[in-house]
């Protein structure tokens, strides 16, 4: 019977039903009218219904004053209960975080962005740049062979999960304990479950459930909440080798960072892989392509060699942006400086050029710092901003490591130059 009476009620009116817990702030909403108005009449002493005598002679400005004061904060009172309540009606599980959702929804409208490498440091770059667009792809290697992921990949025949969640968990907007799932590693003595990481064996179930890597990787955005999208170069099944300066060879991506010798080249086997559509037409669609930070040889290079993604990278014009790393791998570039970064990448490109940009941390870490990195085999990265500028790029410095006792890019700092070079290359063409 109620609703049927309502139905009967002409549309602005239904908003006056009893149970809404609209009526009230409506009701609030035109008392702070009300003050408003007797503010202004007073304020321009404009003697309506003798208000003036009302609040004695003299008076009639600091009352008009304060009636609007009044007035404005009960209708902004009244204007935010509105919304809350409408707000609490269409996302009643969402009510606190409302702006985050707003937020988003401004997020959605951000650059096309691409970032490609692989491992902890391309996460480190997409924890800073989700802050300002959702229009994220990250293109992540798929050559790790080591661990919980090569043990996956050699057992079920799918590509290694292992980077590919890391940059799912970095991308993230769900919830703490989801994240923590999904990073959560079985101890080394629990059987044959020992050593997984949970998060690679869902992607693992996904993929066997789907029969796609590449949906598995859909369907993990879904349960994450991410923003963006993570694609592999390629959907091909490749093993990254490195060819050694003092002879030999090393196969697999974790014997290539043990291989403890000067890497001559490395390349994948099968060479010449073809490259996923999505993430071709990801980089032909970027306004901003960024390379690493991250392992050059591990984690950089081999997405690019796979033809396709090089060859793209190269036709587009969007800005390309190296990261340099801000310290040396051991045994794998000992004593580079930036320039040898760039160097030992375009030498796997046949030389040509391939970035407009390399952004250099300049801000030496602590001696302290330091001096635990080189125990370990480890050098600060010599910026060399001149021999890049040699190179025909643009070098960038600044600060970019993060405070504490690890030399590491912090994310909020990297995301705010790549930010600022974006906006840079826009004014310039």
């Amino acid at each position: 019977m109620r609703t049927a009476l309502v139905e009967k009620l002409p549309r602005p009116l239904r908003w006056l039903y009893p149970g809404l817990h609209i009526k009230r702030w409506y009701a609030l909403m035109l008392l702070g009218i009300a003050l408003l108005s007797v503010g202004v009449l007073l304020l321009f002493n404009l003697n309506v219904y003798d208000l003036v005598a009302l609040v004695g002679p003299g008076n009639e400005k600091w009352a008009g004053v304060l009636g609007i004061v009044l007035g404005l904060a009960v209708v902004a009172l009244a204007v935010r209960g509105v919304v809350r309540s409408i707000a609490k009606t269409f996302l009643p599980a969402e009510e606190g975080r409302l702006v985050d959702i707003m937020l988003s929804q401004r997020r959605s409208g951000g650059l096309n962005m691409v970032a490609i490498g692989g491992g902890t440091g391309l996460a480190t770059l997409l924890r800073g740049l989700k802050v300002y667009t959702e229009n994220l792809s990250a293109v992540v290697t798929v050559a790790d062979g080591g661990g919980s992921s090569g043990r996956l990949r050699d057992e079920l025949g799918i590509l290694p999960p292992g980077d590919v969640r890391n940059c799912l968990v970095a991308l993230a907007d769900s919830e703490p304990l989801m994240t923590r799932l999904f990073e959560y590693r079985f101890a080394e003595e629990g059987g044959e479950l020992g050593g997984h990481s949970f998060g690679n064996l869902l992607i693992a179930a996904l993929s066997d459930i789907s029969g796609n890597f590449l949906q598995a990787l859909r369907d993990s955005r879904s349960i994450l909440a991410i923003h963006g999208q993570v694609l592999p170069p390629t959907l091909e099944r490749v093993t990254l080798c490195a060819k050694l300066k003092q002879g030999g060879e090393a196969r697999g991506e974790t014997a290539v960072a043990a291989a403890h010798g000067e890497i001559e080249y490395a390349y994948l086997d099968p060479p010449a892989p073809a490259a996923l559509p999505e993430a071709v037409e990801a980089l032909h669609h970027a306004d901003m392509v960024v390379i690493g930070p991250g392992s050059i040889y591990t984690s950089i290079i081999p997405n690019l060699l796979v033809p396709q993604i090089t060859q793209t990278l190269r036709e587009i014009r969007a800005a390309r942006v190296y990261v340099c790393n801000v310290m040396t791998q051991p045994g794998e570039t000992d004593n580079f400086s930036a320039v040898d970064h760039v160097q030992a990448i375009l030498q796997h490109v046949d030389n040509q050029p391939l970035f407009d940009y390399v952004l250099l941390n300049t801000r030496r870490p602590s001696a302290e710092v330091v001096a635990r990195y080189e125990s370990e085999g480890a050098q600060f990265v010599d910026p060399d901003e001149r021999g890049i500028a040699r190179l025909d790029m643009i070098p960038v410095c600044r600060d970019l490591i993060a405070e504490g006792s690890w030399a590491r890019h912090d994310p909020a700092k990297l995301a705010t130059a790549i930010m600022q070079i974006t906006a840079e290359h826009k004014t310039m063409r």
